[in-house]
């Protein structure tokens, strides 16, 4: 791995574990798993990125799946966009299985570069989510309808 991006990572994801809320800390810990199992599966293999990365994508596979079901759960915007940037990673893995003559570097750069974004991306909502609890005393982590289990919200409105 490279020192500048286990930098970024780890600062990252201790700021949201330090600052954010329940979607922030899910997240970060969902980018140092899916980052140890990476590296783990590209350590594992004797050649790398010469054809698909068949352990890379299961954990890209299951690291899309996972802030999928957190953006649906959370209120927040930026778990959409690690989505989408999850996502453009996959399409990386799709292309090499379609064109296996694509150039190795391509494809190494097609599935990591986005993770830098991603992680800013999340440091961003964690400041947002600070900024949203100074401005209001609160910051709800999860959208209504989609709440955990727990004791039943009032009605919203003016009671009589």
């Amino acid at each position: 791995m490279n020192v500048y991006f286990v930098a970024l990572m780890l600062a990252c994801c201790a700021y949201a574990f330090a600052a954010g809320g329940a979607p922030e800390r899910i997240g970060a810990a969902i980018f140092l798993i899916g980052s140890l199992l990476t590296y783990a599966a590209v350590m594992s293999s004797p050649i790398h990125y010469r054809g698909v990365e068949i352990g890379v994508f299961a954990v890209d596979a299951a690291s899309f799946l996972a802030f999928v079901l957190l953006a649906l759960r959370a209120d927040r915007y930026w778990p959409l966009w690690v989505s989408a940037l999850v996502g453009i990673g996959l399409v990386g893995h799709l292309a090499m299985l379609l064109r296996p003559q694509v150039i190795p570097w391509a494809y190494a750069v097609i599935l990591t570069v986005w993770s830098y974004p991603m992680l800013l991306i999340m440091a961003a909502g964690t400041r947002a989510h600070q900024l949203r609890i100074k401005r209001n005393g609160a910051d709800p982590s999860w959208m209504r309808s989609s709440a955990p289990p727990g004791p039943a919200m009032p009605p919203a409105g003016p009671t009589p």
